[in-house]
C-alpha cells in the first residue's frame, strides 16, 4: 500500500494525486561464516546484529542471520565449528556469495594450525575458490593474541 499525498501541480494549478512507493530494495548476498568453535563467529554476528552480548551460545550445526546494512543485507549462514561439523561444511556452501572466516589470534598452536588447514581447505573448495574471503583474527584483545603478522 503506498502513501498518497494532495499536491498542485506547478504548471496546472490543480490538485493532483502523487504515490509514493516503498524504498527500492536493498540487494542481498549471501555469505558462509566458518571458523573453529570459540573462534567469536556468533559473538561477531550478534554485534552486526545489534543483538546483547549477554547469553551467546556456541552454535550446533549451523544459524542463519540477516545482518542488515544502510545499502544491502547480509544473509549469513553460520556453521559450528566441532570436529563433527567441520565435515559438513561444505553442504553448505552452495548459493555463497562471499566467505568470513573467523579466526581465535589467540588459540593453542595446534588449534592455529586446525584453523590454517581448514582455511587452506575452504581457499581450494570449488565452490567457493573464486569468492572473496575475510579472515578476521578475532580476539586481538586477549593478552596472547597473535598479531596479524604473526597469524598470516
Amino acid at each position: 500500500m503506498c502513501q498518497s499525498k494532495l499536491r498542485k501541480d506547478i504548471n496546472e494549478g490543480e490538485p493532483a494525486l502523487c504515490c509514493k512507493g516503498p524504498p527500492p530494495a536493498r540487494p542481498e548476498y549471501d555469505l558462509v561464516c566458518i571458523g573453529l568453535t570459540g573462534s567469536g563467529k556468533t559473538s561477531l554476528l550478534s554485534q552486526l546484529c545489534s543483538e546483547s552480548p549477554e547469553n551467546i551460545v556456541s552454535t550446533t550445526g549451523f544459524s542463519i542471520k540477516a545482518v542488515p546494512f544502510q545499502n544491502a543485507i547480509l544473509n549469513v549462514k553460520e556453521l559450528g565449528g566441532t570436529d563433527n561439523i567441520r565435515k559438513y561444511w561444505s553442504r553448505y556452501y552452495q548459493g555463497s556469495q562471499g566467505v568470513i572466516f573467523v579466526l581465535d589470534s589467540a588459540s593453542s598452536e595446534d588449534d592455529l594450525e586446525t584453523a590454517r588447514n581448514e582455511l587452506h581447505s575452504a581457499l581450494q573448495h570449488p565452490q567457493l575458490c573464486t569468492l572473496p574471503f575475510l579472515i578476521l583474527a578475532n580476539h586481538q584483545d586477549k593478552p596472547a593474541a597473535r598479531s596479524v603478522q604473526e597469524v598470516c
